[in-house]
């Protein structure tokens, strides 16, 4: 009767040893990951734009296309720079006409 006594002891000793241990060491592990990848969320990665874009918490705001493209911008200016520009000398030669 001694015996079976210790038998089956050390039979749980081994349950424990192989099975239980393993399966409690996983979940610490697990959990002590988890812990840390949610402080390091709610505390920086939350606030990193690349990060917000592949989760899409934050969506980029669309913007309407331009009516015009920026050559038309660029060759609009020097139109209006020289109309100016031919007005001023217009207006000059107008005036120097004028005094004579």
């Amino acid at each position: 009767m001694d015996s079976s006594s210790s038998f089956s002891s050390s039979s749980l000793d081994y349950l424990t040893l192989f099975l239980i241990r393993p399966i409690l060491a996983i979940a610490f592990v697990l959990s002590v990951i988890s812990i840390g990848w949610w402080l390091a969320w709610k505390l920086v990665l939350v606030h990193v734009p690349l990060v917000q874009e592949i989760f899409g918490l934050r969506k980029k705001p669309v913007k309407p296309k331009p009516p015009t493209r920026r050559l038309s911008k660029i060759y609009k200016s020097m139109n209006a720079r020289d109309s100016s520009a031919s007005s001023w000398l217009r207006f000059n030669v107008a005036g120097l006409a004028s005094s004579f």
